[in-house]
């Protein structure tokens, strides 16, 4: 009997011993991740405080900037916003960025897309050389090649066009493009396209009718990407877009700073009016742009 009484404490103590293990180990798992959200927070605030003050500032006066430009404003405005539209001129800006960066877009994702899928499904000679040296073009920062890339646009007189800047936008693309749409095409099974050759397809139609729309996901995530890169080019325009008539929006916001002064008011609405376009993609596409983010991840 005292054996049995001692077997059944030691089995109680035990016990309690395991469950004070367990509640510890979950105290730390909760401070553990009470602590990264945390972390996470400061990042999120100390990357979104900037824009945060940029869109705050669009809405007061150039009073309420020049004297506390951290408070919120005291009445919300919309004269800056108007005013950067009709007297800056932004909406000719806007127009002008919308016929560079579509058609810079639609390039890319194409071209991209044919030559990913030809990559990534046929067996050629010279496949791997001729891939290699499309990604070459990922290792060269464009401020090595801008003055012999100026010189062949005069030489070709499109200087001050429009194409000045598409080409060089779509050739400067293509690289990441065909590196992503590569690797997503890669992951898909052949059986798909042995199945639609079957059916009496040809490859075109095994390309654009099969696999293109499984990829969907990649190709929002390059439409993101291109779009946000070509709408925020400065460089490039301020070196081959010359007359003030194709001048893009990140040119047009120079319109607002002189050589002594800077209307912030001003430059924050034009920032402002620059950012919109791009969070409206990015929100448009957002389920198939994380889609196509992790599934290059998994696959690469």
């Amino acid at each position: 009997m005292n054996h049995s009484m001692r077997s059944g404490s030691s089995e109680q103590q035990h016990g309690s011993v395991t469950t004070i293990h367990t509640s510890r180990a979950r105290w730390r798992k909760a401070v553990s991740a009470l602590l990264q959200y945390l972390l996470l927070l400061i990042v999120l605030l100390v990357a979104l405080a900037p824009i945060l003050l940029m869109w705050m500032s669009a809405f007061k006066t150039r009073q309420e900037i020049s004297v506390n430009p951290l408070a919120l404003p005291t009445a919300f405005t919309l004269s800056n916003l108007v005013q950067a539209w009709t007297v800056g001129r932004f909406g000719q800006y806007v127009g002008n960025s919308i016929l560079v960066t579509i058609p810079v877009v639609l390039s890319v994702v194409l071209l991209s897309a044919m030559a990913g899928y030809g990559f990534a499904r046929h067996q050629f000679w010279g496949r791997q050389f001729v891939f290699y040296a499309f990604l070459i073009g990922l290792m060269v920062p464009f401020q090595s090649i801008m003055i012999p890339l100026y010189f062949n646009i005069k030489n070709l007189g499109l200087l001050g066009t429009y194409w000045a800047m598409i080409l060089p936008a779509v050739g400067l693309g293509l690289p990441f493009g065909i590196f992503l749409l590569q690797s997503f095409f890669r992951g898909l099974p052949h059986e798909l396209g042995d199945s639609a050759r079957v059916d009496g397809c040809n490859e075109f139609q095994v390309f654009w009718r099969v696999l293109l729309p499984l990829a969907r996901p990649a190709v929002s995530s390059l439409v993101v990407f291109q779009f946000m890169w070509t709408w925020n080019a400065y460089l490039m325009p301020l070196l081959l877009l010359n007359q003030e008539a194709l001048r893009p929006i990140t040119l047009g916001l120079m319109f607002f700073q002189g050589r002594y002064t800077s209307d912030y008011a001003l430059i924050s609405a034009g920032v402002t009016i620059v950012t919109f376009p791009i969070i409206i993609i990015y929100v448009a596409m957002q389920r198939q742009f994380l889609r196509g983010l992790t599934a290059g991840a998994l696959r690469g």
